[in-house]
């Protein structure tokens, strides 16, 4: 299930951004004098501002909802996991072995020599 979702998630992406590049800008309407109006008519009267919008917010809705879902999910099967979970390369890592209880498995450190000082003539 998490794949479809990823690929319906990049599918997704890819046409908000076609969506995004095929609206107009703010300053659009300079190149309309030179001809460019013309192809506002191919989506009716109104241009295609409103379908363009429109389509752009319900797969932005869409986009952020499978974000979250696919956040909670991670979230929420990282948690089920705890211990046990498989570590890959480490799992080959040899485990050091336990230390002997008591006082006397231990060493003590050597009692520190103090050296002469050195005098300095």
């Amino acid at each position: 299930m998490l794949l479809f979702l990823n690929v319906i998630y990049v599918l997704v992406a890819i046409a908000m951004v076609a969506l995004i590049l095929m609206q107009r800008g703010a300053g659009a309407q300079a190149g309309s004098g030179f001809g460019g109006g013309a192809s506002a008519t191919v989506f009716g009267a109104r241009g295609a501002s409103s379908f363009l919008t429109k389509a752009t917010k319900w797969l932005a809705i869409v986009f952020f909802a499978i974000s979250l879902f696919m956040a909670w999910h991670a979230t929420d099967r990282s948690q089920v996991g705890g211990q046990g979970t498989d570590l890959g390369v480490m799992s080959q890592v040899p485990v050091a072995p336990a230390a002997p209880q008591g006082d006397a498995a231990v060493p003590t450190a050597p009692a520190a020599q103090v050296a002469p000082a050195a005098s300095a003539e």
